[in-house]
């Protein structure tokens, strides 16, 4: 059983594919993609594998943009940290679903579900999900909640100056600089903050437009921000996201 990862964090991405072997020892993970541009390059150029396990929101587009470049006729387990909504919707259509983090008997679940099905039932309709995920209102979060000791506390959006992941562990840098890890990784975060207030320069950072100090312009369109509270390292806006992130300054 040929399977390909499309998930552009690098843990996430180790994790599955571990969970994968453990639950189908027939399973062989042949690819493991991290954005629409490298997946478009390696289904233009490779036979179709007999499952995909597909993350929704990646780092350079939605990866329904995937299938918009490139046909694709292999079923899909979605790996995703949307809302129930969506989830139900999945559900409906017979399209399997993973909801981050990945628990390692649901994955069996699918596996199996996968191995009782024939391919052309698993093809999903990806107009109609599209439509699903970008239409209508969609609530976002307006509270963290981290522990401090023996103590929860929580901080409102409004506190919250910008995320960064190292090794692994999210944090969160409130606007008096003060920094705790939360229970999120940044591809769940995209999800579930404002778009218009905050945005994902990089792998590493996600960063509010009121936390920009400065954009410093740099050789090659290249582009540094100077962060309030500064950050502890340089923090450049990724190359493939400059045009995007000029776009979200407005």
């Amino acid at each position: 059983m040929k399977i390909v990862i499309v998930e552009d964090e690098e843990l996430a991405a180790r994790r599955l594919e571990t969970l994968i072997a453990e639950c189908a020892h027939d399973a062989m993970v042949v690819a493991r993609l991290e954005s629409v541009e490298e997946a478009v390059e390696w289904f233009s150029g490779n036979p179709a594998p007999d499952l995909i396990f597909l993350d929704i929101h990646l780092e350079d587009d939605l990866s329904f943009t995937i299938f918009e470049k490139v046909k694709v006729d292999s079923p899909i387990i979605f790996t995703t940290a949307y809302d129930e909504y969506a989830i139900r919707a999945f559900k409906m259509r017979s399209i399997d679903y993973l909801l981050k983090p990945i628990v390692k008997e649901e994955l069996a679940n699918s596996i199996q579900k996968f191995r009782e099905f024939t391919a052309p039932a698993a093809q999903p309709d990806m107009e109609s999900l599209f439509r699903l995920i970008t239409s209508g209102p969609q609530a976002y979060k307006e509270r963290f909640s981290v522990t401090i000791g023996q103590k929860i506390k929580s901080f409102g959006i409004g506190e919250i100056a910008w995320f960064y992941s190292e090794e692994g562990i999210t944090f969160m840098v409130t606007s008096d600089n003060h920094q705790y890890p939360v229970d999120f990784s940044l591809d769940d975060l995209c999800t579930m903050i404002d778009p218009k207030s905050f945005f994902r320069i990089n792998r590493q950072f996600l960063v509010k437009l009121e936390s920009i100090k400065n954009v410093l312009i740099y050789p090659k369109s290249r582009l540094k921000l100077e962060l309030t509270p500064p950050a502890a390292r340089e923090v450049f806006v990724s190359r493939d996201k400059v045009t995007k992130f000029k776009e979200w300054l407005g």
